[in-house]
């Protein structure tokens, strides 16, 4: 399970938000959090820049279900597969194909980047849904409400409310998104308020359900994203020093 989003390289931007203001709130509203915050320490959390809806998408559909590593590894060899025709970016790595390159690639192309047969089909959905107008220009989507953007992008194949999700948190920046779903948020909801030991084989029944955590998360808004991000900190927190391990 993943209990964080991978680490990508690339340039970042700051925060369209105020973090301090953020987790002055946060720590106000909710003592318990507070002191997560405080053994978390600062919001080191950065946007990745200059990236599309389709492209930052194409990115997550590869990663899904992968180890960071080899979703990179395929990524940057789906990448190279275009640099013939794409040519190079400004930071000297393959330009990013079109919606329409993707279409009118051979499979054969894409299979050999190691993308599955799946992925593929997602891919073209995405593709064509991009040129269609179903998933909006970064300028429109900028504009959009975070439940019209959910709407809008679930429609793609292999794109669920979690992408979405991690989407508007690490590349729109926005402050109020609390993924339910998400594995590691869940973890450290237990870990942070519900008691559950770090040293506790976890299994689906020590986990909360989406309505308790909506429950409490009431008094985080408007920064529930900063509240989740805190909460994947809590599994890291939980985990062993290597001073510590056996």
């Amino acid at each position: 399970m993943i209990l964080f989003m991978p680490r990508r390289s690339g340039p970042t931007r700051k925060l369209p938000y105020d973090a301090a203001e953020a987790i002055a709130t946060l720590s106000a509203a909710d003592p318990k959090l507070g002191r997560l915050i405080r053994r978390a320490g600062p919001l080191t959390l950065r946007l990745a820049s200059s990236q599309s809806p389709f492209e930052a998408l194409t990115e997550s559909i590869i990663y899904q279900q992968l180890h960071g590593k080899a979703a990179a590894t395929i990524h940057a060899r789906m990448l190279a597969g275009f640099e013939p025709l794409c040519g190079v970016g400004r930071n000297g790595s393959p330009a990013h194909p079109s919606p329409q390159h993707i279409l009118d690639c051979p499979t054969q192309q894409l299979r050999a980047a190691g993308l599955s047969h799946n992925k593929i089909l997602a891919l073209r959905d995405l593709a064509a849904k991009t040129l269609d107008g179903t998933v909006p220009t970064l300028a429109r989507i900028r504009r959009m409400e975070d439940a019209e953007i959910i709407e809008h992008l679930t429609k793609v194949r292999g794109i669920g409310r979690w992408t979405v999700e991690m989407m508007l948190i690490f590349r729109l920046g926005r402050a109020d998104v609390l993924p339910t779903t998400d594995y590691g948020v869940r973890k450290g909801f237990a870990l942070t308020f519900q008691d559950l030991k770090p040293t506790t084989k976890v299994t689906p029944d020590l986990l909360p359900k989406a309505d308790v955590m909506e429950r409490r998360a009431k008094k985080w808004a408007p920064w529930r994203s900063v509240a989740s991000w805190y909460l994947w900190r809590a599994c890291d927190l939980a985990r062993p020093s290597p001073d510590n391990a056996s």
